[in-house]
């Protein structure tokens, strides 16, 4: 199967376990990253947070995938912000069509772990088949390999 790894990543945490993951499995890689950049001051990026999910917000991506047809998984990363995905996911979400493909998520958080998410991108891609997520603690992200390589295997994919 022919994989591909999106994410967004505010910290770095969450691109750590993007990378361990497409290493492990071969994936190509797209980072979502904000046309407007999202402060570097984490109080603001939590307020603005808030706000976005308050006003149901889609912050616009800079950059696309040309080609997310040739993927048969798609990996989606995120940190978990207040018990949901950034926004800027659901504009990813709005954005691509993963009907008939199968979609891994993993999250970072300080411990919140997925929340709802995985039955939140069931809603939002209901021709998908959605696995269990995976969620690392912020403490582990700099070292997720093992976690990852777990993950993989109980869901069959490694």
């Amino acid at each position: 199967a022919k994989g591909l790894v999106v994410y967004f990543s505010w910290s770095g945490n969450t691109e750590n376990v993007a990378k361990s993951i497409q290493s492990q499995t071969d994936s190509d890689i797209f980072e979502i990253v904000p046309s407007t950049p999202y402060s570097g001051d984490y109080d603001t990026v939590v307020d603005l947070a808030q706000e976005e999910q308050r006003n149901n917000a889609r912050p616009a991506i800079s950059g696309s995938i040309d080609n997310i047809d040739d993927y048969d998984v798609v990996y989606v990363g995120f940190p978990n912000w207040w018990g949901d995905m950034p926004m800027i996911l659901y504009t990813f979400f709005d954005t691509y069509d993963l009907s008939g493909k199968t979609i891994a998520p993993f999250c970072t958080s300080g411990g919140s772990g997925l929340s709802g998410t995985v039955n939140k991108i069931k809603e939002l891609e209901p021709n998908a088949a959605v696995m269990d997520g995976l969620h690392i603690g912020s403490s582990s992200s700099a070292d997720p390999d093992n976690a990852v390589s777990d993950w993989l295997e109980q869901n069959n994919i490694k």
